[in-house]
Parts: structure tokens; C-alpha cells; sequence
């Protein structure tokens, strides 16, 4: 029998049950449209992160203090290690930043905002992470001397406290002390893991006294003097501190430095095993369209053992039979991913939890052909059970 004759009666066979065969086909679109979506949610979280980091630019030192080895005593970064790390010993380092962190709730007039975060540092804070000022002005060096309570909001923070409002010059609290808005920075737009316009900064000292206290700093922020400068600047900024918190030989720092780079790539490495794990939950959902293929096929198979008696009485050999029964098995799954293919394309039209989702082509053409496979591999075991019924037992099955 030709190839088109074994497809037509496959064909028929699907359409006798549109019920059974559509329900067959949802277990693979949902599949599918998992795995595409899922990947496309990984990929731009990714995307966003990088940008994220990129916006920061690529001349950027990111000092964080770190828990010291059992027997060692860690010393906390302090404003004089920012204040040294600039000087004649460092000419490859431009700037370098202070920052304390703290948690913080803002409230004007009826209105309160947990802020995402609260920063206390100098004015070359803004330079350092390549932040602008979209209304008002920044505060000065001179609002750092005098702790004046002034502060820099974020796009976020001025749309969630002053609605339609212009935010300068007004008084907010912050955890229930007043400050005034001096500013509100341009928007940089959320990563989805963090929105990055959800932020306040105020003087280094100001958030001190009314904040954080005088302990360790959070960070100190430095910039190069350009981004091939960055690993001199690196060095020059490990030699001071090593001097400082007297770390030599095999003493392990009480610091860690990270650059853009590095920062980058353990983010990359952190939503890249996301994005795997995501992809291997959605798969989970192919498995079980398979597994549903090959129920539903043993029933289609047991519903029409008189019909294969007849075609093998006739003389359809047994792999006219086999071919049928694996066609179905295959047009279900194919029909199945195409579906799944398209929900999965619309889908990702929608930001999800934050992020734009960002197609990967190659995971299509993935989700696509293991759909195919998955019929063929999930349909052999019932078109084998069908192409092996003997015509005699066939015709005798009430």
C-alpha cells in the first residue's frame, strides 16, 4: 500500500474521535509552549541583566567586606579606605565611593513605599554608576559636611510617593524622619530581579547619624579612569587595602573585589542554571503528552481491532498497519507542537514576573522536533500491538 494511502486512512482514523485527538494534542502544546516560554523568560532575564550591568559601565570596582577565616579577625571598610584608595598610589583609579545600605520605608502624606534600596554615599556616587538627574539637582559635597537631610530619589520611588506630582522640594519620611527631595534621578528601567529605579541616596553622613550608624561600610564604589585601566586599577586598589587591614602571605582577605566582568559572568552562570531548570521542569510537561499519546492510541487500537482484522483479511501487510498507527501517533504530536509553538511565540509577547521574555530560535526547533520524536517513541508501542493482531482473533473481538 502507498505511502499516501497508509497517511489517508491515519488521517481518518484522527478525525473519527476530534474529541480524543484533541485532547491528546493539549498534553504536547502545553509542553511545548512550556519549554519555549520558560526559555525565553531565562534568556531575558539574562538579557536584562547584562544591560543591567552594562549600564553601570565597564570601568566599575564593586569592594564588599568578607567574612574573615576562623582565627583571623575581619576589619571593616571604612571611609578612610575609600578616602586611600585615591592618591598618588592609585593614578589608574578615578573615583572611589563610600556606600552604606539601609532598610528603609518612606511615606508622604497618606502614601508609604517600602524603598528597594537606600543608599548613603558621596556625590561622585552618581558618576561612578552612571546615574543622571532627570528633575531637580543632586545633593553636594557640601550637604555631605554639613549631614543635611536631603535626599535623591528614584523614578520608582517618586511614582509610588508623588503621583502626578513634582517630588522636589517636598518632605518625605524615611522610616519616619523627614528629608527633603532635592532630586529625582532618570529612569534606568527594572533588570526583573530588581528594579533599578526603586531607589533613594542621601549624604554618606546623613544616613549615618539618622540610619545605619558609624560601622562597616556596605561597599566602596570605584571607578577607573577607563575600562583598560580596570585591572591596573584592580591591583593598585588590592595593594593599598592588603597595606591597610595588614594582609600578607597566606592570610585571606577580609575584602573581595569584583569588576563588571566577574560580576557579570557569576550572574550570567546564576540565570543560565535558572533557565535549566526551568527548561527541565517544562520537559516534565512533553514527558506526560507522551505518556497521554500512548494511552490514548492503546484505546484507539483496542476500539478498532475488527477494522485492522478486516484490512489484514484484505491483505494490508503488517506494516501498512504499523505505518498507520505510527502516522497518528506523529500527526498528533506534530499538530500538538505547532499549537504549541504558536502559544509559546504569543506568549512571550507578555512581560512575565517583570521580565521580557526573549525567543531563543534554536529552543523552537527543539520543542518542535522532540515533539515529533516524542510520537514516534510514544506511538510504537501501540502501532506495534496493532500491526501484530492476528486477522482470525481480530475479527472474533466483539
Amino acid at each position: 500500500m502507498r505511502v499516501l494511502e497508509i497517511a489517508a486512512f491515519a488521517v481518518r482514523g484522527l478525525t473519527a474521535n476530534k474529541m480524543r485527538s484533541g485532547l491528546t494534542t493539549l498534553g504536547i502544546l502545553i509542553g511545548v509552549a512550556s519549554v519555549i516560554l520558560l526559555i525565553a523568560v531565562g534568556n531575558g532575564a539574562s538579557s536584562a541583566v547584562q544591560q543591567s550591568i552594562a549600564g553601570l559601565g565597564t570601568n566599575i570596582l564593586t569592594i564588599s567586606p568578607q567574612r574573615a577565616q576562623p582565627g583571623s579577625t575581619a576589619k571593616p571598610l571604612t571611609t578612610a579606605d575609600a578616602a586611600a584608595l585615591v592618591g598618588a598610589d592609585s593614578p589608574d583609579v578615578k573615583y572611589a565611593s563610600p556606600v552604606v545600605s539601609a532598610q528603609a520605608t518612606a511615606g508622604y502624606g497618606d502614601t508609604t513605599h517600602d524603598i528597594g534600596q537606600f543608599v548613603g554615599s558621596d556625590p561622585r556616587y552618581f558618576d561612578t554608576t552612571n546615574s543622571s538627574v532627570a528633575q531637580g539637582n543632586l545633593f553636594s559635597d557640601n550637604d555631605v559636611q554639613q549631614a543635611r537631610k536631603v535626599v535623591v530619589i528614584g523614578s520608582t520611588v517618586a511614582s509610588e510617593l508623588f503621583p502626578g506630582t513634582d517630588p522636589v522640594g517636598k518632605s518625605m519620611l524615611v522610616n519616619n524622619i523627614p528629608f527633603t527631595v532635592v532630586g529625582v534621578l532618570a529612569a534606568k528601567g527594572s533588570s526583573g530581579l530588581q528594579d533599578a529605579d526603586d531607589l533613594a541616596v542621601a549624604p554618606l553622613t546623613t544616613t549615618q547619624n539618622a540610619l545605619t550608624g558609624y560601622g562597616s561600610l556596605t561597599q566602596i564604589v570605584v571607578q577607573a579612569q577607563s575600562a583598560d585601566a580596570l585591572p591596573n586599577a584592580q591591583a593598585q586598589v588590592t595593594t593599598i587595602l592588603n597595606g591597610r587591614h595588614k594582609i600578607s602571605g597566606t592570610t585571606a582577605a577580609d575584602y573581595r573585589i569584583l569588576s563588571q566582568d566577574q560580576l557579570l559572568t557569576a550572574r550570567t552562570a546564576t540565570t543560565e542554571t535558572f533557565t535549566v531548570l526551568l527548561a527541565s521542569v517544562a520537559a516534565i510537561s512533553l514527558l506526560v503528552g507522551g505518556i497521554g499519546i500512548t494511552n490514548i492510541m492503546l484505546v484507539t487500537v483496542t476500539e478498532r481491532i475488527r477494522e485492522i482484522g478486516i484490512r489484514k483479511a484484505v491483505g494490508a501487510p503488517r506494516s501498512s498497519i504499523l505505518g498507520q498507527f505510527l502516522i497518528e501517533a506523529t500527526l498528533l504530536s506534530l499538530f500538538g507542537g505547532a499549537l504549541g509553538v504558536a502559544a509559546g511565540v504569543i506568549g512571550s509577547r507578555f512581560t512575565i514576573a517583570g521580565i521580557q521574555p526573549v525567543i531563543v530560535p534554536s529552543s523552537v526547533l527543539l520543542a518542535f522536533a522532540v515533539s515529533a520524536l516524542i510520537g514516534l517513541f510514544f506511538g510504537s508501542y501501540p502501532a506495534s500491538r496493532a500491526a501484530k493482531l492476528r486477522p482470525i482473533e481480530a475479527l472474533r473481538h466483539e
